[in-house]
């Protein structure tokens, strides 16, 4: 199996958070966050994906993070009241406004590294070519020096090929209607 792994000094994000414990939340703060991504597979047309091609995609989903602050949709004591210019987040007796345009509203519960790299890794796999043949996708997001957390999945190859293909799409039963 072969593996191509991305990571370079653009492929960050600066951004502020806060994480929720089960005892409390810790203040408001920021991170210079690094992304590398490694993606793992059959070679296709000489190679498992274009450098040039993966580090674009990788560079417009940590663009979208960059300078902003995060902030979870999934946490259930997080309150959020999103308005047409500001929003709104309270959590443990802590409340905070924000610009709107200064925030991205992330479909996870917390905005740990662990779950900043699943969500990237969603994110980024949606974006990827069809034709590849991968196997797995792997995202890490160090949250500063020594600090980091890594998402791995693994890839169905047979089944993103009968995709492109136009064949079956998962959780259809095979050969149509069923």
């Amino acid at each position: 199996m072969d593996r191509v792994r991305v990571s370079q000094d653009n492929l960050v994000f600066c951004a502020g958070h806060f994480m929720i414990f089960p005892e409390g939340s810790e203040p408001l703060h920021g991170h210079n966050y690094r992304v590398a991504v490694a993606l793992e597979g059959e070679l296709h047309e000489d190679m498992v994906m274009d450098f040039v091609a993966l580090k674009r995609l990788v560079k417009g989903l940590v663009d979208e993070l960059d300078h902003r602050v995060l902030l979870p949709t999934g946490h259930p004591r997080l309150r959020l009241a999103i308005g047409e210019d500001a929003v709104e987040a309270e959590v443990d007796g802590k409340r905070y406004v924000f610009p709107i345009g200064d925030v991205r509203l992330l479909p996870i519960p917390n905005t740990s590294a662990e779950w900043l790299a699943r969500y990237l890794a969603g994110r980024l796999r949606a974006r990827l070519p069809r034709a590849l043949c991968l196997r797995s996708l792997e995202v890490e997001v160090e949250e500063s020096f020594g600090q980091s957390a890594c998402y791995r999945e693994e890839i169905d190859a047979a089944a993103a090929t009968s995709e492109a293909s136009g064949g079956d799409r998962p959780g259809e039963q095979p050969g149509g209607s069923g």
